[in-house]
């Protein structure tokens, strides 16, 4: 073991920390009341309500399902423009939380408001009852299920042509892999179009410490023991943190960032000083722009996932999203 990979010191007993206790069967018993949830508000006749949203099952037998939001102006009979999709993903290191989590259904619902865009988030198999690949395997199949869908709002109020896939922490991390496994057989996916991928603070990892987790690992908020028993509850068992689905720089799959490149899509990624995985998120953010794919970053004060960098990331993402329509309209003139 190189002195790199040794993990600095901590005393946060990582189960505690996350709530979870492990069983004798090798799953987890989560505390459920340590992470709120909001139920969905399908009923358009509350008139209070500026975003709506259902849980519609995707796989029944995998009891995969998503959470989707429709801004409520899209109800009304004037409103006839079709509105970009945004498929959303989840964090929690691949073991907790949901798509009813209030934090992430708070902030699909913002972001369905605000753009306004219809937001489907699943809500994928977790760790290590499901280790990886199941996350990303579900994040296909829910990607060929909207393509056929027959839910209404999909087909009613859905622009197939402006997709993007986006995640906070293991959930930028699932959009990664989702956006090299979707540029990989992108015909299949017709009409889905995808034009961006939007990695908030996405999670990675390697064997080697980074200069970053040894400087940050023993921050209470995202200690670095805490990164690793994730990382060991979700990876394939005997795989190390230097596995393709933890580190992106030693993996195979970058090779398949020079198709984003072809099919002209775009990285967002973002991450803040105070977090120890901030130079994996630059690590990446350099190596899909060696690619010679267009990479917008943010990397400001914030640690991983705060309430301030989430604040910003709905900036950047509104920023971004209506920048690309503002193109397609440009276009449209000039045709």
């Amino acid at each position: 073991m190189s002195k790199e990979s040794i993990p600095p010191h901590s005393t946060i007993d990582p189960y505690k920390f996350l709530q979870i206790v492990p069983d004798a069967d090798g799953t987890l018993t989560r505390d459920c009341n340590n992470y709120p949830i909001t139920v969905a508000t399908p009923d358009p006749g509350d008139h209070t309500l500026l975003v709506l949203s259902k849980d519609v099952h995707v796989n029944q037998l995998n009891n995969t399902w998503v959470r989707m939001f429709l801004p409520r102006q899209a109800l009304d009979s004037s409103f006839t423009t079709k509105l970009p999709l945004i498929v959303h993903f989840h964090g929690g290191g691949f073991i907790i939380l949901s798509a009813a989590t209030k934090l992430f259904h708070d902030i699909c619902s913002n972001i369905a408001a605000e753009l306004p865009a219809v937001v489907v988030s699943l809500n994928y198999r977790l760790a290590p009852e499901h280790r990886l690949p199941a996350a990303y395997n579900d994040a296909m199949e829910v990607l060929h299920w909207i393509k056929t869908a027959q839910d209404e709002w999909i087909q009613k109020y859905v622009d197939f042509s402006c997709c993007f896939l986006m995640g906070e922490s293991a959930g930028g991390n699932i959009a990664y892999h989702t956006g090299l496994r979707a540029a990989a057989e992108v015909d299949n996916l017709f009409p889905l179009k995808i034009k961006e991928l939007i990695l908030n603070a996405p999670y990675f990892g390697g064997v080697n410490r980074t200069k970053s987790e040894l400087r940050l690992g023993t921050n209470p908020l995202s200690p670095l023991c805490v990164n690793d028993l994730m990382w060991e509850l979700s990876l394939p068992i005997g795989a190390d943190r230097d596995h393709e689905y933890c580190n992106p720089i030693v993996g195979g799959g970058s090779k398949l960032l020079d198709q984003f490149k072809l099919l002209g899509w775009k990285v967002l990624v973002t991450g803040g000083n105070e977090d120890p995985l901030i130079d994996r998120q630059i690590e990446l953010s350099k190596l899909i722009e060696q690619k010679g794919v267009k990479v917008m970053s943010r990397f400001d004060v914030g640690g991983h996932g705060s309430s301030k960098d989430l604040d910003e990331l709905l900036k950047d993402v509104q920023a971004s999203i209506k920048s690309f329509i503002s193109s397609l309209a440009m276009a449209t003139e000039v045709v």
